[in-house]
Order: structure tokens, then C-alpha cells, then sequence
């Protein structure tokens, strides 16, 4: 019954501990493969064996090791440095102590919770590792429960693949089977890395362990698949270029998409992304006229020129008749038109020493109104003239009443007032003899004259 509950009490050990709630590492999973000595020597027990430690590393005299793998090692990393191990081993006893034995078989099932140091000083090769546990060993039919305190080292080549050695004391709680020491060397290959996301990318490596990604991007994504990871793309779902955070500029034209007002037409940064087909400054979808420059004010359009004098109509005083830039669009009242007004308003004939014009001068003045209407934005002054025959005052007066009498006979059909004015100068500019008949006639008359700004 002792014996049992012994037993029970190293089995209750195993299971409790291999039941642990382990955290993941980066490598939770390690199995080792190995030879092992088997020392009873110097284990503080009376002869032929010697004091604790005495002849350690005596090799030759006391160290029992079977010739093949005798060893498997499977490891659990739990959390915090701690590890689980369960080890099996077989070997073959034929040196207790300074004593031979007749070839007596050795096996041994144990289980050792391990701190592992590395952790401390965060080594990357080396391992150093303490534990305690224990387990179960047999030599021949003689079997016992044992308490074992566990002292290794690992070195390893690689992230997975590494060399252990091992000492381990196992202490047994029956008096009938020997205390002992027992040495593994053996290959450790590390395994079980978890890849949550099934990118081929362990967690440890993956910057993005919970979504698939690329190698490329350590393990991040690219969606659209345009060489830019979702995390630095601005447009994650749509293939682009890279300048541009990973957005697409599908017409070309150095505007990304986004930004593009025109996306499918290579246009101008200036338009946001649109064409400016005839250059006018105005951007094709507000201009009206996109293949005929015209200016902003009239929406990319040329502004109308009616007549075609060169003079838009805007800013054509005469939008119907051609002009001249210099005259604001209007014709300009050239010297022979002058002098045809003046040849018809010399003809005008007025009643004897009176302001009333005679009957027979309308169809010379409908003559002179045709002349004014074709220059509409022309002023005019009408002037009245006379000979000397009479007093100076009643000549002055006289040439007045026949200017202005005129000038109403043209606003009243037609002419704008603004446009005309008058003025009587009397007999102070003749243009001929007022000694003569002749000379006389030529003065008394009236003249239309342009006003020129």
C-alpha cells in the first residue's frame, strides 16, 4: 500500500502538470531524441557506491550507456519561461557503483516542470534550463517511484533545431531501488509555431498575425494586390501606384483617382484632374465652347462680334453696324461724310430774317437725318451763321434760333437729343465776302459738325 501511494502520488504529479493551462510561445512544442547515461555511483549511498557527486564525470568506471537512441524527450512550453517535459528512456545497467552487474535492464518514465533562463537575457542560441518533477524507473522487475531535480543546457542551431544536454537526480522513495543520476545528450527540433491566420507566416513573424497576407509584407495584406500593404494604402481595395498611397490614376494624367474630377479623361492638375481642350483657361466640363477658346466671363465662349468689326458686341456701341475698335465699334464720321452733311446743311432756307425753316428743306434734311442714323454714337454740334447785314445782337440772335430750330426739327424725327447741340456764332465767321451779293449768300448758313472727343 505504501508502495501505491507512492505511485499515485508521482502519477497525480504527471497528469496535474501536463494539464496546465499553456500560453503560445513562439516554438510551444519541442521533441528530443538522444542517448543516456545512467550513474549510481555518486549518489551519497553506502559502498560499492560513493559520496554526492564523487567521480561526476567519471565516464568509464561508472557511467552506464546503452549504444542507440535511448532517449525521447517531448516538451511543452506552458508560460513565463516554464516548460512541461515528459521523457522516456531505456538503457542497460551493467556498473553500480564500482561494481559490475549481469547486463539488468533500465527504463524510466519522468515528467519535469523546467524553467528555462534564456528568457532573462533573451538568448536566442542558448538555453538554460532548472527543474523539478518526477516519474517512474525500473531496473529488471524492481521498479519505484522517483523525485527528480533536473539541471540542462541547450544550444541551438537554428530557431527549430538544437543540441541538449541534461543531468538529472532522481531520488528514489523506495529503499529497495538505487537513487541515481541520469545524463541525456540528444538533437531537439522545435515545432507547433502558430499561424492564426493560415498565411504560411508564423505569429511570432507576422506583423498582422489575425489577417492572411504576404512574406513580403511580414505577413500583412494587399488586398488590390498593387505592391502597397492595406496598412500604408489609401485606397486598400483598389489597385494603384505606389506614389500615390496605393490610389489609382486610371486616365494618366498625374491626378489620383480620388482627387480626379475627370478620372477617364487625362486632364490638368490645375482643372483637378480635367482637360482644357482649346486652352482657354476654362476646364472642358464648364466650358461651353470646350474646342474654341473663349474667355471665363462668358463660360470658355468667344464673345459675339454681330457685325464682325473686331469689336465683341458687349462692348460694340453699333453691335449691328461694322465700326472701328478706335470708335467703340461704331462707323467713324470721315472727312467726305462731314463734308456731305455740310453740303446738305447749307441748303436748308429758312423765311426771311426768321428761325422758320421753308417747307422745301425737309427732304434735304431727311437726307442729313439718314447720314446721322447711320452713326449712332456720333455727336454733333448744329451752328448757325449770318451775313453782316443788320445789327450784330439781332444777327446773333438770328443765327441761334435757326441752329436750334434745325437741331428740333432732327430730335423730332428721330435723333437722339443727347446726341446734338447748337450753337449761333452770328456774322463773326464768314466764309466769303460780305461786300458781295454772292459773299452774302455763302455766309448765311448752317453747318453740322461732328464733336470729337
Amino acid at each position: 500500500m505504501k508502495n501505491l501511494s507512492r505511485l499515485f502520488f508521482a502519477t497525480l504529479l504527471l497528469v496535474s502538470v501536463s494539464m496546465a493551462n499553456a500560453q503560445d510561445k513562439d516554438y510551444p512544442w519541442a521533441i528530443a531524441v538522444g542517448v543516456n547515461a545512467v550513474d549510481l555511483y555518486p549518489v551519497g549511498e553506502d559502498a560499492p557506491q560513493g559520496e554526492f557527486f564523487d567521480e561526476y564525470f567519471n565516464l568509464g568506471d561508472h557511467y552506464n550507456i546503452l549504444p542507440s537512441l535511448s532517449t525521447l524527450k517531448v516538451s511543452r512550453y506552458l508560460s513565463d519561461g516554464f516548460t512541461f517535459n515528459f521523457v522516456g528512456s531505456i538503457n542497460q545497467i551493467d556498473k553500480i557503483g564500482d561494481s559490475t552487474a549481469d547486463d539488468l535492464s533500465y527504463y524510466g518514465l519522468d515528467g519535469i516542470v523546467g524553467y528555462n533562463f534564456a528568457e532573462l537575457w533573451d538568448s536566442k542560441s542558448v538555453d538554460l534550463n532548472l527543474g523539478v518533477g518526477g516519474g517512474y524507473s525500473w531496473i529488471d522487475d524492481i521498479g519505484a517511484g522517483t523525485l527528480n531535480g533536473n539541471l540542462g543546457i541547450s544550444y541551438w542551431f537554428s530557431e527549430n533545431v538544437g543540441l541538449t544536454l541534461e543531468s538529472t537526480y532522481k531520488h528514489a522513495f523506495e529503499d529497495y531501488l538505487s537513487s541515481h543520476f541520469q545524463h541525456n545528450l540528444g538533437l531537439a527540433i522545435q515545432f507547433g509555431a502558430k499561424d492564426t491566420d493560415g498565411d504560411g507566416i508564423f505569429d511570432k513573424d507576422d506583423a498582422c498575425p489575425e489577417v492572411p497576407g504576404l512574406e513580403a509584407f511580414n505577413g500583412c495584406p494587399d488586398s488590390d494586390g498593387d505592391g502597397v500593404e492595406d496598412a500604408k494604402d489609401d485606397c486598400p481595395n483598389q489597385a494603384g501606384l505606389a506614389e500615390f498611397g496605393g490610389c489609382p490614376d486610371s486616365d494618366g494624367d498625374g491626378v489620383m483617382d480620388k482627387n480626379d474630377a475627370c478620372p477617364d479623361v487625362p486632364g490638368l492638375k490645375q482643372f483637378n484632374g480635367c482637360a482644357d481642350t482649346d486652352g482657354d483657361g476654362v476646364a472642358d466640363p464648364q466650358d461651353n465652347c470646350p474646342e474654341v477658346a473663349g474667355p471665363s466671363a462668358n463660360n470658355g465662349c468667344p464673345w459675339p462680334d454681330t457685325d464682325g468689326d473686331g469689336v465683341a458686341d458687349k462692348d460694340d456701341l453699333c453691335p449691328e453696324k461694322a465700326g472701328t475698335v478706335a470708335n467703340n465699334g461704331c462707323p467713324e464720321v470721315t472727312a467726305a461724310v462731314q463734308k456731305a452733311l455740310n453740303d446738305y446743311a447749307k441748303t436748308i432756307l429758312f423765311d426771311t430774317g426768321k428761325s422758320s425753316i421753308k417747307d422745301r428743306s425737309q427732304g434735304v434734311l431727311n437726307d442729313i437725318i439718314a447720314i446721322l442714323n447711320e452713326y449712332t454714337n456720333a455727336r454733333f454740334t448744329i451752328e448757325g451763321h449770318t451775313d453782316s447785314v443788320g445789327s450784330e445782337k439781332t444777327n446773333q440772335r438770328l443765327s441761334e434760333s435757326r441752329a436750334e430750330a434745325v437741331m428740333k426739327y432732327l430730335i423730332e424725327n428721330g435723333i437722339g437729343s443727347s446726341r446734338l447741340e447748337f450753337a449761333g456764332y452770328g456774322e463773326a465767321k464768314p466764309i466769303a465776302n460780305n461786300k458781295t451779293r454772292e459773299g452774302r449768300a455763302l455766309n448765311r448758313r448752317v453747318e453740322i459738325n461732328l464733336i470729337k472727343n
